[in-house]
C-alpha cells in the first residue's frame, strides 16, 4: 500500500514468517515481542486466544492495532482491549471486513428503520477458525453488521445449534428481537455443500437485498400514486473492491488522521458480547 512499510512478518511457525517476507518484504521474526518500538501499526492475525497478549502489548507499547475478529476470547478480555487503547490514545480497529464489502457500504444508506431481516451465511467446511463455534466465526460478521444497521439494543433472543463435524457448534440459528420492534433471522453454517452469503431487509416501504459474494446490492420501494401504488427500484450500481484491502486502507487512513476507524473496539466489543449471548442462549436449550 502507498505510503506503508512493511517492517516485519511475525508467526511462531518455523520458515512461515521467511517466505511471506520473501515475497512481500520486511524482516522475518518469530517473536511479536520484537516489534514492539519499531512500528507504528500491527496486525493481529493469530488464533484468537492469543489476540488479548499481543494486542494489549503492542499498544502498552504505542502501536495501533488491527485485530482480527472475534476481538479476543471473551467480553472481558475485549475491553481490556478496549480500555487499553483509550488509555493510550492509539488506534484499535477490528478486522469485520464484512463492513468494507463494497455492497454493504451501497447498501447502508437505504436501510431505515427495518422490521424485519433475514441473513444466510453457509459455506463449505473449513481449514481454518475450528477454535471457535460457528456464532463466532460466521456468525458474527451478521451480528456485528446488524448492530451497526438496526441501531437498536437487543432485547430477546433465541438459538439452537448443532455439532456435526467438531466438538464445536457448526451449524446455528439466531432469532433477535431489538427494542425497536425489529426482528432479525440469522443462520451460519460450515458444513453446507453451497456457499451462500445474502441478507435481506424488509421495511415499511422499501426492501433492501444483499448478496455479499457477488458484491450485488438490490432495493425496491413502495411509490404512492393515484390509485393502486407502484414498485420501483432495482439493482444498485456497486464498485467491485476487495474488502480487506478497502479495510486495511481505512486502518492506515485511521492511523495516520489520528481518527476513529469503522469498526472500532467498541464495536468489536458489542459483537463478540451479542456472539456470547448467542452462544449462551444455545448451550442453556
Amino acid at each position: 500500500m502507498p505510503g506503508v512499510d512493511l517492517v516485519a512478518v511475525v508467526d511462531t511457525a518455523p520458515g512461515r514468517a521467511a517466505e511471506i517476507a520473501g515475497v512481500h518484504g520486511g524482516e522475518a521474526l518469530e517473536d511479536w515481542r520484537e516489534l514492539r518500538g519499531r512500528v507504528d501499526a500491527v496486525t493481529i492475525a493469530v488464533p484468537t486466544t492469543s489476540h488479548t497478549e499481543i494486542a494489549v502489548g503492542c499498544i502498552d507499547a504505542g502501536a495501533a492495532v488491527l485485530v482480527e475478529k472475534p476481538l479476543a476470547s471473551s467480553v472481558a478480555d475485549a475491553t481490556r482491549i478496549v480500555e487499553a487503547a483509550a488509555r493510550h490514545g492509539v488506534v484499535c480497529a477490528v478486522g469485520h471486513s464484512e463492513r468494507f464489502n463494497p455492497a454493504v457500504a451501497a447498501a447502508l444508506p437505504h436501510i431505515a428503520e427495518p422490521r424485519f431481516v433475514e441473513i444466510h451465511r453457509l459455506g463449505a467446511f473449513p481449514d481454518r477458525s475450528l477454535d471457535v463455534d460457528v456464532i463466532f466465526d460466521l456468525m458474527i460478521h451478521d451480528l456485528d453488521l446488524l448492530l451497526a444497521a438496526v441501531g437498536s439494543d437487543v432485547v430477546d433472543v433465541e438459538a439452537v445449534g448443532v455439532n456435526v463435524l467438531t466438538p464445536k457448534t457448526d451449524i446455528a440459528n439466531a432469532r433477535l428481537r431489538f427494542a425497536s420492534g425489529c426482528i432479525a433471522n440469522l443462520t451460519a453454517s460450515r458444513i453446507s455443500r453451497d456457499r451462500v452469503r445474502k441478507a435481506r431487509f424488509f421495511q415499511r416501504a422499501s426492501y433492501v437485498s444483499i448478496d455479499f459474494a457477488a458484491r450485488e446490492v438490490e432495493v425496491y420501494r413502495l411509490v404512492a400514486g393515484e390509485g393502486r401504488p407502484s414498485i420501483e427500484g432495482g439493482r444498485l450500481t456497486v464498485t467491485d473492491d476487495e474488502p480487506l484491502r478497502r479495510e486495511l486502507a481505512d486502518f492506515v487512513h485511521a492511523v495516520r488522521e489520528g481518527r476513529a476507524p469503522t469498526v472500532t473496539a467498541a464495536a468489536g466489543r458489542d459483537a463478540l458480547a451479542l456472539a456470547t449471548r448467542v452462544a449462551d442462549v444455545m448451550s442453556s436449550s
